[in-house]
């Protein structure tokens, strides 16, 4: 019997190389980005307090459930594409464009650091458009779209808590 030897495949989705890389490493980006968001906003879950407590630990809870499932889909698209996903809180730290809130802040500045996590986020999807218009890269696109819908809507309805 024949032994076979271990040779990974190549990749032949219709993306070149290149074009796989950049769209891999912008996709770490947003990995990077949507974890602390992830981690902040279950942070907030946890510490909360004040007259809208039940409110707004009901509304981190749905938030980060559903950003745990989005960092999979994430990191599965950058595998797909043939690159290692980040995985190390070092890692994240270096990538991410959102910074650690440091104590525990009141339930407003909470929410006033959730919008800008959150429109953070959809910025590094939205930068990665080009690159992914350029390669014809239509599931990538449709992660990103996902991606900025929820980010878009979710800072609106935390921005809508600050209004009058």
């Amino acid at each position: 019997m024949a032994t076979m030897k271990n040779k990974s495949m190549g990749i032949d989705i219709g993306i070149s190389e290149l074009n796989r890389k950049k769209i891999a490493e912008g996709l770490c980006n947003l990995l990077a980005d949507s974890y602390t968001l992830y981690l902040m906003t279950h942070n907030f879950h946890w510490n909360v307090k004040g007259p809208q407590f039940n409110t707004l630990h009901n509304m981190f809870m749905a938030q980060y459930s559903e950003q745990w499932i989005a960092l999979d889909t994430i990191a599965e698209r950058i595998r797909a594409l043939g690159y290692p996903a980040p995985g190390t809180y070092g890692e994240f730290v270096k990538r991410a464009t959102i910074k650690e809130i440091k104590g525990v802040p009141k339930a407003e500045e909470m929410i006033r650091h959730l919008v800008k996590a959150q429109e953070a986020t959809a910025k590094t999807a939205r930068k990665l458009f080009p690159v992914v218009a350029i390669a014809n890269d239509q599931p990538t696109a449709d992660v990103l779209t996902q991606r900025l819908d929820i980010h878009e809507k979710t800072a609106w309805m935390l921005r809508s808590l600050l209004e009058d």
